[in-house]
């Protein structure tokens, strides 16, 4: 059966509204979900494509009271709801809002998505902030406590955002502030007289952050600050300032150089060798609503409108299936099998059956955060291996309380016969987060399994939840318990060959984080946290008695592999003993190589005794928050 869903409670109702009302607004004429309220769309928003009572379309006649009158309500009621099920995308049709006089401000919280619906990122300029600041917990360690390490799931896309630098105080006034972590991107961003900044240096300290991933995009000077990691592709900056572990560039004009690694930690591709950009909802000139699915690009640099619109192909609205939470799965399976697209409106969708595609090219775009989840042990995607050019994007999947074998599985041929090489990647996956645990108890064996050859991962975060709203066991320690119900044995599998990412992260797992067993990986920014929660020693020992596992293991059998930036970090925090052989495990072979990869003790507790394999200082206690660097394995 499933699972009753928070945002249809009468309770969520009573709060939504509670939010509308404060600033005046009325409900949506559009049907809502049963128990909850929105913000009433415009005159402008009513003539769109019904999209749900969870997309709100902005026309630039509104006025900037208007909109952020409706922008601040949604902000008030996701800004600290961090495991909650309501879903939001704020779409901007082309043309100016605000004023230098007047400027339109905003912040975004969970599981929203701001983006334009232009054809290029000028098409939609914004005079103000889009912004996310740092988050004040009130259980923190310290008082005020103000961080940005659990700003996760939101977004910010194809439009332009002029700072102006009036209209805040002095502290904020010059800089756009995105502070957040992972499964938080900023894609086809332009951001002119101003800075980026990845931090919010105005809240309280200490003002942590752990992300992050900027994609196809310009700004000029970018704040780096508290990251710990972060990936910048096919971008163009001025300047760039600061970095704490791996900061990692591919294809971007501008980029520093990484020289002097580790002091700074830049790691510099001078091109990406293949990328393909995230499709992406815009308005024709006639006023048509389509899907354009940008093309692939080998060996790029800068971004993909430089030099006009980008490239690729434009999807009627009428090819897809619009798809709403309240849909059981068959329906949606069904929409794949005629040959439709698929795209979620914002929501949970549970899945009790595999979503199949089995078509070349098919796309299933998710906007505001759609989320899957498994019901009975489903595996909730799986491409099939015949199906060429597939794009999934924006989507989030959840594992349910029934094992799931896998939470998205991308087949590869029977047999393994060999494909024939190209420049097309067989399946790309854009902004694609798996949970297991978190909003509730989760179970999976394997998150992410790759059997399929010339697979492209942009931007994916694979999450084993370290901390969440779980029920457990009265009286049991919630981490101890933890490790016995949110079952994730494997974070990521892949099989197929020449299978690339950039921005690849990849958490808490119980046993090897990443096993890649393919031929010719290529891989520009990993980053890991082994689990947090293991009870004791036994539980994080290998049958074979190796201490721990890997946050990265490339199989034996493989001849040749490549990673750009990699990080393993190590917090033990159930039993603080624990000691874990090598954050890294690969063959030592010549064609198997990392370049610039690191491990680090979090905060304390935990032991690495390498980087990889035998290899790289220990990181215990003693060295907490320093980590130990290795600029090439092999060294020669």
């Amino acid at each position: 059966m499933p699972r009753p869903h928070p945002r249809r409670t009468p309770l969520r109702a009573a709060l939504t509204a509670l939010a509308l009302a404060v600033v005046g607004l009325s409900p949506s004429p559009i049907a809502p979900a049963a128990g909850a309220a929105a913000p009433a769309p415009t005159a402008a928003a009513a003539a769109a494509p019904d999209l749900g009572d969870r997309v709100l379309v902005f026309d630039p006649s509104m006025s900037v009271t208007q909109i952020r009158e409706q922008a601040d309500a949604i902000w008030q009621q996701q800004v600290d709801a961090e495991m909650s099920e309501e879903r939001w995308s704020l779409l901007f049709k082309p043309g100016t809002y605000g004023t230098a006089a007047e400027p339109l401000q905003i912040k975004v919280g969970y599981y929203t998505e701001v983006a334009g619906l232009g054809a290029s990122p000028s098409d939609v300029v914004i005079n103000g902030k889009v912004e996310v600041y740092n988050r004040c917990l009130t259980d923190g360690p310290t008082q005020p406590y103000c961080v940005a390490l659990n700003n996760f799931w939101r977004s910010l896309s194809n439009l332009t955002i002029d700072v102006n630098g009036t209209g805040q105080d002095g502290c904020r006034a010059t800089a756009n502030f995105w502070a957040t972590s992972q499964a938080s991107s900023l894609r086809r961003v332009d951001i002119r007289n101003g800075t980026l900044s990845l931090m919010d240096y105005c809240s309280a300290a200490p003002q942590f952050a752990s992300g992050g991933y900027l994609a196809d995009s310009r700004a000029g000077e970018v704040v780096n600050g508290s990251q710990q990691q972060w990936l910048t592709r096919n971008s163009e900056v001025v300047a760039w300032s600061n970095g704490v572990w791996n900061q990692v560039f591919a294809g971007t004009v501008g980029a520093p150089s990484e020289a002097t690694f580790p002091a700074p930690p830049y790691t510099t591709l001078d091109r990406t060798p293949v990328s393909r950009e995230k499709p992406f909802l815009h308005v024709g000139d006639d006023g048509a609503w389509q899907v354009r699915v940008p093309a692939v690009r080998t060996d790029s640099l800068g971004t993909s409108w430089a030099s006009g619109e980008t490239a690729g192909r434009d999807l009627p609205l009428s090819s897809f299936h619009v798809a709403s939470p309240d849909q059981p799965a068959r329906e949606l399976a069904k929409a794949l099998d005629r040959g439709q697209n698929l795209l979620l409106t914002p929501g949970v969708y549970d899945v009790d059956r595999s979503l199949v595609v089995r078509r070349d090219d098919t796309v299933v775009l998710g906007l505001g955060q759609a989320t899957l989840t498994a019901v009975g042990g489903a595996t909730p995607v799986v491409v099939r291996h015949q199906a060429e050019g597939v794009v999934l994007a924006g989507i989030t999947v959840d594992a349910g309380t029934g094992l799931s074998p896998n939470l998205v599985h991308l087949q590869g041929h029977p047999g393994k016969p060999a494909r024939p090489r190209s420049t097309t990647p067989s399946t790309t996956l854009n902004d694609v987060y798996l949970r297991v645990g978190g909003p509730h108890v989760g179970k999976a064996d394997t998150a992410l399994r790759i059997d399929a050859d010339d697979v492209l991962i942009d931007h994916a975060w694979v999450w084993r939840a370290d901390h969440g709203i779980e029920g457990f066991t009265a009286g049991v320690s919630g981490d101890t318990d933890r490790w016995r119900t949110n079952i994730g044995r494997l974070g990521l599998v892949v099989t197929g060959d020449r299978v690339s990412a950039t921005g690849l992260f990849v958490e808490h797992f119980q046993e090897h984080n990443t096993v890649w067993s393919g031929e010719d990986g290529h891989v520009v920014l990993y980053q890991n946290e082994l689990p947090y929660d293991p009870p004791s020693q036994a539980d994080w020992t290998r049958p074979d008695g190796t201490l721990g596992w890997t946050g990265y293991k490339v199989a034996d059998t493989v001849r040749r592999h490549q990673l750009f930036g990699g990080g393993v970090y190590v917090f033990n925090r159930n039993d603080p003993s624990i000691v874990t052989a090598s954050g890294f495990e690969v063959p030592d072979r010549a064609g198997v190589r990392l370049h610039h990869v690191l491990t680090v003790n979090l905060d304390g507790p935990g032991t690495v005794e390498h980087v990889v394999n035998d290899t790289g200082s220990r990181v215990d206690r003693s060295t907490k928050s320093v980590p130990s660097y290795l600029v090439d394995y092999p060294a020669s």
